[in-house]
């Protein structure tokens, strides 16, 4: 693993405190929203958004100790952060383009903003100013598709345990609706129009790609600024 210049130093600090006080402060916001709110109040920790939020606040915390003391950051940190990064990434883009369309003009409320574009980008351009002095084999890329993996079990799980993820409702997504129209394989003409499997491929199959083109972009941006 190379040093960090003072350059990198400074600027890793500030996207991870960025990041992590954004990450807890939309967290507490949501929270104190209500269970009327959408993901607020004590279902506010079932959601996918505030777990990969909480995670990758621990993940820069314990980052920013790494980066400042006399020993190597951890070859594992840069495995974790880069799982953490995909996660947060699928974040941002659900929210975006499937989720914030259906709220309307509640969907960017400050909290929400936070959540689902402050975080991300800071933990995004994080791992590039931080990525490129570690070593991530592309053969790591599976990892990337570890936590959302494990929230689409938990999710079975609570859905078929009658947990709620808002008054009534036992699914944290409409994609993670198994009770939809669609059910889990068939296909519907109205919201999700398909069933939650193949949803659960699709989006998985989108992470996949993520995590490539992650590591493909740093071993380019690596090979520019350490070149051989």
């Amino acid at each position: 693993m190379r040093p960090f210049s003072f350059r990198q130093k400074l600027l890793s600090a500030a996207l991870k405190i960025t990041a992590a006080a954004s990450a807890v402060t939309g967290t507490v916001l949501s929270a104190a929203a209500g269970r009327t709110a959408f993901m607020g109040g004590s279902f506010v920790f079932r959601y996918f958004t505030i777990q990969s939020n909480l995670l990758l606040a621990f993940i820069c915390v314990a980052g920013l100790v790494f980066l400042f003391r006399k020993k190597p950051v951890p070859a594992g940190w840069f495995t974790v952060k880069f799982a953490g990064t995909v996660s947060i990434t699928l974040t941002g883009l659900v929210f975006t383009f499937m989720l914030a369309p259906l709220l309307g003009a509640r969907a960017w409320s400050f909290p929400n903003t936070l959540t689902h574009a402050v975080v991300p980008v800071c933990c995004i351009a994080d791992f590039f100013v931080t990525g490129v002095n570690g070593d991530i084999p592309r053969r790591k890329a599976v990892y990337g598709l570890l936590p959302p993996l494990a929230y689409v079990i938990y999710a079975g799980i609570a859905y078929v345990l009658g947990w709620e993820f808002a008054p009534g409702v036992r699914y944290p997504y409409f994609f993670l609706n198994w009770g939809s129209p669609a059910g889990a394989f068939g296909f519907s003409s109205e919201l999700p129009f398909l069933g939650t499997v193949w949803w659960i491929l699709i989006l998985l199959l989108l992470l996949l790609g993520i995590s490539a083109l992650y590591l493909h972009l740093l071993d380019r941006l690596r090979a520019r600024i350490y070149p051989e």
